[in-house]
């Protein structure tokens, strides 16, 4: 396993500023997409997409301690942030970041000056407002948005995608058939919004398959009793598939790590929730395509963007308007 930090990658070549240039309006197919397919070529990580139906369920402390975890198996880890709350994964590890993804897209910045350092190795990027703002970036800043995500994502083994809330994630739209982790809470309400949310991303994005962590639950015979309720229900009206990934316990040690801005692995190793952490890791890395065996997920992402890149299109996905036919994902259509 590679356990180098990532090297610096030049920053993609600014293409001339302004929004109504001649030059911007130019198509971006097929010259700025063949260079960006050239880019592909040197990726092959694993995309894991972590969400969950509103803030507070416990989706960014997973991210964090997933990516802490990950770190340490010898991997080399880069998060995307596109959660928008001040709970995202920048501010819960206290990295008090400046520029968003955005900003390179708008040729202000480059792709380096955005990436943050942390998690003991893993690097954080920070993508909510440049994904929030895609359905407005002419063609010119599509291209330094995606040649910026390519580059920063180069020779990464995972990357660990904390996803926007409320059903408003790109991201999670264009995830495919990579792993996409719902974590549930096991209450009424927290059942209820989990089902909403995976109803939404089934019949809007074509998604088939959910990998499910129930958070906060006293043992696991309570997890698995959600799990089970909610897998039924999703199989009988969705024909969806859900794959019981393991449960967070409650556990006073995992709020005091939060207090201390550090992830619980790190902060209390031998702590119940630690514990359960590293289960939902080593399935992860047990899953298929984990070690290698499937190749290229971030590139089949990135493709998917490339081909949606055209403004109606990102704007159709995003309104869940563009209903796919079965087992297609929306942003193929």
């Amino acid at each position: 396993m590679r356990t180098n930090m990532m090297t610096n990658t030049p920053s993609p070549q600014s293409s001339p500023k302004g929004r109504g240039g001649e030059r911007e309006k130019q198509s971006f197919y097929p010259d700025q997409a063949a260079g960006l397919r050239k880019l592909l070529a040197r990726t092959s990580a694993q995309v894991i997409t972590v969400i969950g139906a509103r803030d507070g369920l416990g989706a960014t402390s997973i991210v964090t301690n997933l990516a802490a975890l990950f770190v340490h198996a010898g991997k080399d880890v880069l998060v995307l942030d596109e959660n928008l709350s001040p709970d995202n994964v920048a501010n819960t590890l206290a990295m008090r970041p400046r520029y968003d993804l955005l900003h390179a897209a708008r040729g202000d910045k480059t792709w380096q000056d955005v990436l943050l350092q942390g998690l003991g190795g893993a690097c954080v990027l920070p993508v909510a407002r440049a994904m929030q703002s895609l359905p407005r970036l002419g063609d010119a800043e599509r291209q330094r948005l995606l040649q910026s995500l390519l580059a920063a994502a180069s020779d990464k083994d995972v990357v660990l995608v904390d996803a926007a809330r409320d059903g408003h994630s790109m991201c999670a739209s264009l995830s495919g058939d990579e792993p996409l982790l719902l974590v549930l809470n096991a209450t009424v309400r927290g059942v209820t919004e989990g089902y909403a949310l995976l109803k939404q991303m089934a019949v809007h994005n074509g998604r088939q398959a959910f990998d499910i962590v129930v958070n906060r639950v006293g043992d696991e015979r309570e997890a698995l009793a959600v799990f089970d309720n909610i897998s039924q229900v999703a199989n009988r009206h969705l024909r969806v598939q859900l794959e019981y990934l393991g449960y967070i316990p409650v556990d006073e040690k995992l709020k005091r790590a939060t207090q201390l801005c550090r992830p619980v692995v790190e902060a209390f190793p031998s702590a119940a929730s630690s514990l359960a952490m590293r289960e939902i890791a080593q399935g992860l890395l047990r899953a298929p395509g984990a070690s290698g065996q499937v190749r290229d997920k971030l590139s089949g992402v990135m493709q998917r963007l490339i081909r949606m890149s055209h403004p109606g299109h990102i704007a159709g996905v995003v309104a869940g308007k563009h209903a796919p036919s079965p087992g297609r994902s929306a942003v193929l259509t």
